[in-house]
């Protein structure tokens, strides 16, 4: 895949990670794409138009109204023409300029009137990034239409360390080629739980896992990229929502098992990657539990939480693929086999959780996927990010398998 024939427009605004933006420029023609750098008066401050227009090879744009302009109003040719428009970095007084509908230079102007995809890659300090307002403009965005590459977190220009950091540019060129080229599942819906669950014990305490999400966050991830629409059911983590899902968040099990009940339908896959407590409290005490001297023990009284994975495999309309996932500590190809055949399931990916090296809280995991019509596939030691994008092939292969 790459970006022969594709015509780009990169908006450059005014940080300092404006300089990440040459790289990307080269990035993209790398992968033979026509590529016209729009810069912000405030851009210019920070890396200069020659710079630009020597990597891209066209002149910088950056007049709404030119008098060399050959109609008057290249910002509406411009816009018409581009496959995607990507600005990196986006400040957030660019961000929040989009969001208001504002036209007061080139680039806003060729926003407000494009057709094709737009993305943003945002760059800023920490406490700007982490700001409310910042993340209701982006969440207003992403309703819109837009695709948030979110940033990431390391050492920034202002001496801090956290988030905002623009993502690097092979990072964006990557998403790109995705994004333009491969679209396998669209007009597939894709339904994906993921993360722990929290059961109350009282208004304090909770009942938990040391599930961190990333293995379903990747996942719909790549199935996002790949085309599908995608709702994202999650419990409680500590990590970005993947660009262009529909993030719902739930706590409980049975917050999970309703949201996914109301999602299901029209659904053609759907991926049990949530670890779902087995267990809840069967008397949540309403004010907190305390501890007393002469009490050296407490009893909670557990009932069985609902299988969300069973629930959607016997359903009379289940979706096309059923997916689930089997954490195991022993006898891992037994129990997913028999996981697969009760849970009515047509994959179980299993992996061994006691292997302390990939798994929870890893960015990396060690799987073996087994289905209903396929031979196990071993995947050792492999960053989630590409077991997205695996397990979703798998899927694709399966669902074909299945019509």
């Amino acid at each position: 895949m790459s970006l022969h024939n594709k015509f780009i427009i990169v908006g450059v605004t005014g940080g300092i990670a404006a300089y990440k933006a040459a790289y990307l420029v080269r990035a993209l023609k790398k992968q033979g794409a026509d590529v016209q750098v729009i810069m912000t008066e405030a851009a210019k401050s920070f890396i200069t138009e020659l710079t630009m227009q020597a990597l891209s090879g066209h002149p910088v744009l950056s007049e709404t109204l030119k008098p060399q302009s050959n109609s008057g109003i290249e910002h509406i040719e411009m816009a018409t023409k581009a496959d995607a428009i990507i600005i990196a970095p986006a400040t957030a007084n660019t961000l929040a300029r989009i969001r208001a509908g504002m036209a007061n230079d080139l680039l806003t102007a060729i926003v407000l009137a494009a057709t094709c995809p737009i993305y943003v890659a945002p760059a800023m300090n920490e406490n700007m990034w982490k700001n409310p307002i910042t993340q209701d403009n982006l969440k207003a965005l992403q309703n819109y239409g837009f695709k948030v590459i979110s940033p990431e977190t390391g050492f920034q220009a202002c001496g801090a360390t956290g988030p905002g950091r623009m993502a690097e540019p092979e990072h964006i060129v990557d998403y790109l080629v995705r994004q333009l080229n491969y679209r396998p599942l669209a007009g597939k819906k894709v339904v994906i739980t993921a993360g722990p669950t929290k059961e109350a014990i009282d208004p304090v305490r909770f009942i938990s896992n040391h599930s961190s999400g990333k293995m379903g966050y990747a996942i719909a991830d790549a199935a996002s990229n790949l085309g599908a629409e995608v709702v994202l059911i999650s419990g409680p983590v500590r990590i970005p929502a993947p660009t262009s899902v529909k993030l719902v968040n739930v706590i409980s099990a049975e917050d999970m098992l309703s949201a996914t009940e109301s999602h299901i339908p029209h659904c053609d896959i759907f991926i049990s990657c949530a670890a779902v407590a087995d267990f809840r409290c069967k008397n949540i005490s309403e004010q907190k539990i305390k501890k007393t001297g002469d009490t050296d023990s407490m009893t909670i009284e557990l009932v069985k939480n609902p299988d969300i994975l069973s629930t959607v495999g016997h359903l009379s309309n289940r979706p096309g693929l059923v997916v689930g996932f089997a954490a195991e500590t022993q006898n891992v190809e037994e129990n997913a086999l028999k996981k697969l055949k009760s849970k009515n399931a047509d994959m179980i990916i299993a992996n061994n959780v006691s292997d302390k090296s990939v798994g929870f809280n890893s960015d990396n995991n060690s799987i073996t996927i087994y289905s209903t019509t396929r031979e196990p596939a071993n995947y050792i030691n492999t960053p989630k990010n590409e077991l997205g994008y695996v397990i979703m092939n798998h899927c694709l292969s399966q669902l074909d398998n299945n019509v």
